[in-house]
């Protein structure tokens, strides 16, 4: 037994747990709507200090090194490609003043906090501050989506985190080259000059890679099937060459390059950014597993009251000041500069690019740089919990949160779509029509809906449609091609099983039908837009009905045999269509919307004369629609 625990594992196995934790944690994450990072922070301290199955120094001995390097290069790498300089919109403003003003004066309160309260050197202050300005892209999203704020202060947030994703990085490199020169003992103008040669040299090398990859993809030159591949491989040639040629060099020449692709506006751009997507979610949790399964236990111990203070003077000191002095003369609202202020949960990035460099600088003699590590993970839990449970009550007591409720965004104005968005409305179901067709939305701007003009998958909508506020699509118009498109394009966005479309027209032929990755769910057994509109002419009229324990779907079947079930909304908000009425399941409390026919609404109001009530006037929001 001695002898197989002084082994190991060894690097198959091990790499295989590792894998497990990470990608198991992410799922689990999904599944209890907590952050990932927590989860995948307390599987990496199981495998590792607390039990001593995993440990990364032993089981890959001098590969460990390598592999979390490589796999921070392409962390970097897509926070390069993920900053695309277009997509700013109305945020552009505050992005650019947190950018230019907020990463440097960042850099300088961090690394005064990190002296003063964790107590550390200079020289590995330096360092770890410049990594600090990251805010985590991998961790604000989730955290966004929760919490369902307002577009602009959202947007904000999540382009903060994007741009100063790979400036922080970079700074931390800067950071680094400059005690590594100053360590060497090189004379003044040598280590200005080495420095200067390491920063264009990485800068160019990253930039004509990157111009290279773009205009090869654009002219042809590689064809579909081979751009993910080519990518991934010039990235790795990319990193390794520079970084040899050059120590240090080869992060910020991935960076640069991955900022060059990421602003060329390839057509292959979703393609591209799915993959990168995929690596960073597998790299993301492994170089997470593996920095947290290699933390001593002794080093987490010696963390005292300075590393508490380090926190506070960060979360409620350093940040504030940065975010409003940054934004001093901007038309931002005082709320939502405040809202800002108060959110800065830091990410894996941070870890993994912290745990690479307090590697380093212990290499080079730096005593204290491996103390970076830790305090990277305890700020990193402590910002993520502290945001994670404060960032909705803030935005709401602030006046900066979307409605509560999950709502459905509808593509396509028409009778149909605008009959059930009315219906929804009196159910307090957020909805928002948009059409690129202007004529379209006559009947729902009549009607007093929601509506916005334009293509939902151009640029101006991600500006004005705020997409977070919307947990259901339903693509309704009468171009089936249209509906495919915005259906399939969404779904990895809001997740496929909330994406639907209605039926396509010759739909159940063999010839006609189309793969099951194209497109939104079909509901409704089978009827297409001309069908819904056609019972809408005859009199159909939409009704909502709410199950519960007294009064069940089982009755309401019985009292409604001819009725049509479109949509059900859940007791906790949750909207889904109906595909098959013998399997619709609506449990009590949640309510039921249907298609009733004419002779229903006939038979209720005479049952309301003959009781001596007023008729209702309207049957239903449909017949107002003019």
């Amino acid at each position: 037994m001695a002898v197989a625990e002084s082994a190991g594992l060894g690097p198959v196995l091990a790499f295989a747990l590792v894998g497990v934790c990470g990608v198991g944690a992410q799922w689990l994450a999904w599944r209890l709507r907590l952050p990932a990072i927590v989860i995948m922070l307390v599987a990496g301290l199981i495998a590792g200090p607390a039990t001593g199955l995993l440990n990364p120094s032993r089981d890959f001995g001098d590969l460990l090194s390598p592999l979390i390097a490589l796999a921070v290069a392409v962390i970097l790498f897509e926070g390069g490609f993920s900053l695309d300089f277009h997509r700013l919109g109305d945020a552009k403003t505050g992005v650019r003043r947190l950018v230019f003003i907020g990463a440097p004066l960042g850099w300088f309160l961090s690394v005064l906090a990190l002296v003063w309260g964790a107590g550390l050197s200079w020289e590995s202050a330096a360092v770890f501050g410049g990594i600090m300005v990251v805010t985590g892209p991998t961790v604000i999203a989730p955290l966004l989506r929760t919490a369902k704020l307002a577009r602009r202060p959202a947007r904000l947030l999540q382009w903060e985190a994007i741009v100063n994703d790979p400036i922080g990085a970079l700074a931390a490199v800067l950071a680094f080259e400059v005690v590594f020169t100053l360590r060497s003992n090189l004379p003044m103008g040598e280590a200005v000059w080495h420095l200067a040669l390491g920063i264009g040299f990485a800068a160019a090398i990253g930039g004509a890679v990157g111009w290279g990859i773009a205009r090869s993809f654009s002219r042809g030159w590689v064809p579909e099937f081979m751009k993910v591949p080519v990518l991934f491989a010039t990235l790795l040639g990319t990193f390794a060459v520079t970084d040899h040629v050059l120590h240090e060099s080869g992060l910020l020449a991935v960076t640069v390059m991955g900022l060059v692709i990421g602003n060329a506006d390839l057509p292959s751009y979703e393609e591209l950014r799915r993959f990168k997507e995929h690596a960073t979610v597998l790299l993301v949790s492994g170089v997470f597993i593996l920095l947290a399964a290699n933390i001593e236990i002794d080093q987490l111990a010696a963390l005292d009251w300075h590393a508490l203070l380090f926190v506070i003077l960060v979360v409620l000191v350093a940040r504030p000041l940065t975010v409003l002095i940054s934004l001093i003369g901007t038309a931002l609202p005082r709320n939502e500069r405040l809202l800002i202020a108060f959110t800065g949960p830091r990410g894996v990035v941070l870890v993994a690019v912290a745990g690479l460099f307090g590697q380093r600088l212990a290499e080079i003699g730096v005593a204290d740089g491996l103390r970076i590590g830790p305090l990277a993970f305890v700020l990193v839990l402590v910002t993520v919990i502290v945001h994670g449970f404060t960032l909705a009550p803030l935005a709401r007591k602030l006046g900066l949160a979307n409605a509560d409720k999950p709502g459905l965004l509808i593509v396509g104005g028409s009778r149909f779509t605008t009959a059930l968005a009315e219906t929804l409305n009196k159910a307090e179901v957020p909805v928002l029509i948009t059409d690129p067709n202007h004529a379209h939305l006559i009947r729902p701007r009549a009607n007093g809906l929601k509506t916005f003009y334009g293509d939902i998958l151009g640029e101006a909508a991600e500006d004005k449609v705020e997409l977070m506020a919307y947990s259901t699509l339903l693509a309704a118009t009468d171009n089936d091609a249209y509906n495919t498109l915005v259906a399939t394009d969404l779904a990895p966005e809001l997740g496929r099983d909330k994406v639907w479309q209605v039926p396509r027209q010759k739909d159940d032929r063999e010839r006609h039908a189309l793969p099951t990755q194209l497109g939104g769910r079909r509901f409704g057994e089978g009827r297409t837009l001309e069908n819904w509109e056609k019972l809408l002419s005859e009199g159909w009229r939409f009704r909502v009905t709410r199950i519960t324990e007294e009064y069940t779907l089982t009755q309401w079947r019985e009292k409604r045999p001819k009725a049509k079930p479109v949509m059900v909304v859940a007791k906790s908000g949750d909207l889904r269509f109906v595909i098959d009425p013998a399997e619709m399941k609506v449990e009590p409390g949640g309510r039921l919307i249907s298609l009733l026919p004419p002779e229903a609404f006939e038979e209720e109001t005479t049952q309301k004369a003959k009781a001596g009530e007023k008729p209702s006037g309207q049957p239903g929001p449909a017949a107002r629609i003019p």
